[in-house]
């Protein structure tokens, strides 16, 4: 088993399994006269396989007790993933490293604080998703297409933060 403390979610130290979408420290401009402030190009979306593309979806979530117990990790090999929270709701991240084993010493754990979303790599093992404190809605941008796009890798992990 696994025990592991989420701790908080930087750009920094998720940058080797995604990128954190947070507009607080993106580059941005005015559009539509003035009126809406664009934060632009906030994550990479992968898309791999023939005939394949990015689509949009909202996932709603029930919130998980803590300590999290976890099973598996999964993997999307042929796209990326990205979670958004759409009312400030705060979620743990588990991840490890793209690869066909998971070392226990590779795997993190991150907790975001409400403002922050993720964009999981192609490959990048993850928890299923697991929203703190209330029933989470989030908008989530991943791929559609051909070809299987999601593999499970057993692993028992505890999370507390």
């Amino acid at each position: 088993m696994i025990e592991l403390t989420a701790q908080p979610l930087t750009a920094e130290a998720f940058a080797p399994f995604g990128d954190v979408i947070d507009r607080r420290d993106a580059d941005s401009f005015p559009i539509n006269n003035g009126r809406t402030q664009r934060y632009h190009d906030l994550a990479r979306i992968e898309t791999l396989g023939e005939g394949a593309g990015p689509i949009i979806s909202l996932f709603v979530s029930h919130p998980v007790t803590l300590p999290l117990s976890l099973a598996l990790l999964e993997r999307h090999p042929l796209g990326s993933q990205a979670f958004m929270p759409l009312h400030g709701e705060r979620f743990i991240v588990v991840v490890a490293p793209p690869g066909e084993r998971i070392e226990p010493d590779d795997v993190r754990a991150f907790v975001t604080d409400g403002h922050q979303g993720v964009n999981y790599r192609a490959g990048t093992w993850h928890a299923i998703h697991s929203v703190l404190d209330v029933e989470g809605e989030f908008l989530v941008v991943d791929r559609a297409g051909e070809g299987n796009n999601c593999d499970e890798y057993p692993l028992e992990a505890r999370v507390s933060l």
